[in-house]
């Protein structure tokens, strides 16, 4: 079996790595080829990537190369983890959104806008290419905005999955609060990525007893304040919001704390530097304890038990991924893409059944699902009207003033990025 990762220069990847090593009988990978432009920090984080297989006994060979035609040749599934425009673009679209009033964040809002129009064409351009080498591979999109990324893959007819890390992130810490296993413990997760929520949790299966108002009535204080949310908002929901409400429960609140401190970006670059440090050093044959801090945590094995499962090797029988709505969630258009438990085999994934979803949530899932069809036709075709209009549809936006404000930083922070600007 031979995985390729777009973007395998990544500080992320030794956490990839990791669980490759440690989950070997689940999915054998036989050659994994790291791609990115970026030689040296591949270099670094190939080595040590070499050094973790070693230490734990995994025969794999690992592949570094630049060359992404000749890394995704023969690749049974392409794993994409890239960033476009590097922990600088980051810095800007967390900064420049906060000049006029709105939420600055990667992944929503104006600047997760931002970064989906640099990360479309330079994604559906690579997929093109690895169809073209091989267009029976799996592409598995952990690339931010995950929703519309996997999209735009799914639109051009690509066998794409989208991967988010937060579903499993929840079961491992709800697992723990129960004093259970991971695998007794199964969501009843619903949304749109980075709009999720959990309304139930499961012992078993999906048709086992439903523990989350046992949960919330023992637990709701801790839970809460990993989510940085009232308690007693958990209480009157009756369910667990994925983090990233607290930008839509929170916003102005959040927008205040933004402006205090610095941001999310330069503490990653920061850590990013002393984790490449790190990985120079040719004693280090694991992942260091610092990695835990970067982000991503689980995502090894989300994404190992995800291409076990495409690629026939077994896996989790459930998983959370991003793919398309089909008639799942009657609210939606059948094309959008929605993060729900599907199970998982060859063909793809098959969404499970979702009970009816309250309409304090199906209307925000509306709402942001809009928003995420306007995002990707301006990634596609370009133009400030379509990047204005998406901004106005944006709950987080949704003032001309702010929007047209917005448009006009958002071209100039990323002109470099876009073909049309």
């Amino acid at each position: 079996m031979k995985l390729t990762v777009v973007g395998g220069g990544s500080t992320y990847t030794p956490e990839l790595i990791d669980g490759f090593a440690r989950l070997r009988d689940t999915l054998p990978v036989e050659e994994l080829v790291l791609v990115d432009p970026a030689a040296e920090r591949l270099e670094l984080v190939g080595g040590l990537a070499r050094r973790i297989f070693a230490r734990q006994g995994h025969d794999g060979r690992i592949v570094t190369t630049s060359d992404l035609d000749a890394g995704v040749d023969g690749a049974d599934a392409v794993l994409l983890q890239l960033r476009v425009g590097g922990q600088a673009a980051r810095q800007q679209d967390e900064t420049w959104p906060l000049e006029c009033g709105c939420v600055g964040q990667e992944t929503t809002g104006a600047g997760g806008l931002a970064k989906a129009l640099r990360t479309v064409p330079v994604v559906l351009d690579i997929a093109e290419r690895v169809r073209r080498t091989n267009p029976n591979a799996w592409i598995i999109d952990f690339t931010n905005p995950v929703g519309i990324v996997t999209r735009a893959l799914l639109q051009a007819g690509h066998k794409a999955v989208g991967l988010c890390n937060v579903a499993i992130g929840f079961q491992r810490k709800f697992a723990g609060l129960l004093g259970l296993t991971p695998s007794d413990v199964h969501l009843d997760h619903v949304g749109l990525n980075h709009l999720t929520w959990e309304t139930g949790v499961r012992l078993g299966g999906p048709e086992g007893e439903d523990v989350l108002p046992k949960l919330l009535g023992e637990h709701g204080e801790a839970i809460a304040g990993d989510l940085h949310l009232p308690r007693t908002l958990l209480d009157r929901l009756g369910v667990v919001p994925s983090y990233y409400l607290r930008y839509f429960y929170a916003h102005d609140e959040v927008v205040r704390e933004l402006g205090t401190k610095p941001s999310r970006a330069a503490e990653v670059a920061a850590m990013e530097e002393q984790l490449l440090r790190m990985y120079g050093d040719p004693a280090l044959d694991e992942k260091p304890e610092l990695l835990a801090k970067r982000g991503g945590a689980y995502y090894s094995e989300a994404a190992v038990d995800l291409a076990a499962g495409l690629l026939g090797g077994g896996g989790s029988p459930y998983q959370v991924v991003n793919t398309l709505n089909r008639g799942t969630l009657p609210f939606l258009p059948d094309d959008a893409v929605i993060e729900v438990q599907a199970a998982v085999g060859p063909k793809g994934p098959t969404p499970l059944a979702v009970p009816a979803v309250d309409p304090l949530f199906a209307g925000l899932m509306a709402n942001v699902t809009a928003y995420e069809d306007l995002a990707l036709t301006a990634a596609l075709r370009g133009g400030r009207d379509l990047v204005f209009k998406a901004l106005l549809a944006h709950p987080l936006v949704g003032q001309y003033a702010y929007a047209e404000g917005l448009t006009d930083r958002l071209i100039a922070h990323n002109r470099e990025h876009l073909a049309w600007a």
